[in-house]
């Protein structure tokens, strides 16, 4: 039986003061929106689609990547060059960007689109990876193939980490295995998620909080991005508390729980590929594609088979928690040409200050007492609400 403790206890931070909240600290938008991003400049050795990554002067000269005369980013397969085959195994140029910058424990990350990219074949992706890829964790935000109509979320780790969904959170839990090659999986079940609804729609926003006590995802599409959201800037904070629940919820539990263990800084990853270990697997290229994935879609003219095969995005951002940084600049190190943002939070070492329940992060400059009172009152809940059932 599902217990009302869990739902009680996210109501009860939901509405904590705005106090809580997240500062700014990199803003992908506008004319600057390809500032902070590596182009791959390679094959798809990741998943084995049939394409080819380019660097950032063939993306520009090949129009895969600009920024149109609305502000919005432009990140799309080539579909302007017929591939006849000729050559073994030809590749369709596409793009994989990779933050320069890796975000810790204590981020949140927004990502708000016009247009995903969708169609036999194609299989679209904003997911988060740590420094040792799949070693130091994977966090799948936006990930979906063919002709799916709806986005599925995903967290990947090595063997240890046995994830059930927070009750709280509204999309449906598919596996729980966070080592298993499909990773813990949640399917949304909010409409017009991914696909032709979704572009109809006026596209929508996802919000990921990543946290020592849990990793949490948000989807709203465009008519029901919170006020917090929708007011904010280039230049703003956000603020969390009017959210509501998540799509998916990821809470450290006793299978998982320390997530140090499994997760390092992130890297923010945008990226279309083509049929691949996934999307190219006649079974599921074939519920709805005609022929073979390559052959059929890959091969022969780009248009129109690619000409939906776009991402469209008005900005990306990324927050920290913990008191706002002189002029915005975020707490740095450099690591190998990736540069550390790492939190002004707590750490998440069991002795050190306290944290709150998943999807809340104390902020250093709170008051201790306050947060010691805070918790005091959830283990209370937790104990009254453990001789209830």
């Amino acid at each position: 039986m599902r217990s009302s403790l869990g739902l009680s206890l996210f109501t009860f931070f939901a509405s904590l003061p705005a106090g809580w909240s997240y500062n700014l600290v990199r803003d992908h938008s506008g004319q600057n929106f390809f500032q902070g991003w590596d182009f791959y400049g390679s094959w798809d050795n990741l998943t084995n689609g049939y394409v080819w990554w380019v660097d950032q002067t063939n993306a520009t000269q090949q129009q895969l990547a600009y920024v149109d005369s609305n502000g919005r980013a432009i990140i799309k397969v080539d579909n302007t060059t017929t591939l006849t085959g000729t050559e073994p195994d030809q590749k369709r140029n596409t793009i994989r960007l990779t933050s320069t910058d890796s975000y810790d424990f204590g981020s949140l990350w927004i990502i708000d689109l016009v247009h995903l990219p969708y169609g036999c074949s194609v299989w679209p992706a904003f997911w988060t990876k740590g420094p040792t890829w799949p070693d130091n964790g994977e966090i799948d935000i936006i990930e979906a193939i063919n002709l799916m109509d709806h986005n599925q979320m995903a967290l990947h780790t090595t063997p240890g980490c046995i994830i059930n969904q927070g009750p709280e959170a509204t999309g449906h839990s598919i596996f729980n295995d966070c080592s298993k090659a499909s990773g813990c999986t949640v399917a949304e079940a909010k409409p017009n998620s991914y696909g032709p609804g979704f572009n109809s729609a006026g596209g929508g926003v996802w919000a990921t909080q990543y946290d020592a006590t849990g990793i949490f995802m948000w989807f709203w599409g465009r008519a029901d991005i919170p006020a917090s959201i929708t007011a904010t800037t280039s230049t703003s904070g956000i603020d969390m508390t009017n959210w509501g629940p998540p799509s998916a919820s990821y809470p450290v539990g006793p299978q998982c729980s320390n997530f140090t263990q499994f997760f390092t800084p992130q890297q923010l990853v945008l990226d279309i590929t083509l049929c691949g270990s996934w999307a190219g697997l006649q079974s599921t290229y074939g519920g709805g594609c005609p022929g073979d994935c390559y052959k059929d879609s890959v091969l022969g003219p780009g248009s129109p088979k690619y000409d939906e095969a776009y991402f469209e995005i008005n900005y990306v951002r990324a927050y920290t928690t913990g008191t706002p940084l002189p002029s915005s600049t975020p707490t740095t190190s450099s690591t190998g040409g990736v540069t550390v943002i790492t939190s002004t939070i707590i750490d998440p070492a069991p002795a050190s200050s306290s944290s709150t329940s998943p999807g809340k992060s104390l902020a250093n400059g709170q008051d201790r007492s306050t947060a010691f009172s805070l918790a005091a009152i959830v283990f209370g809940m937790i104990l009254f609400g453990a001789t209830l059932l």
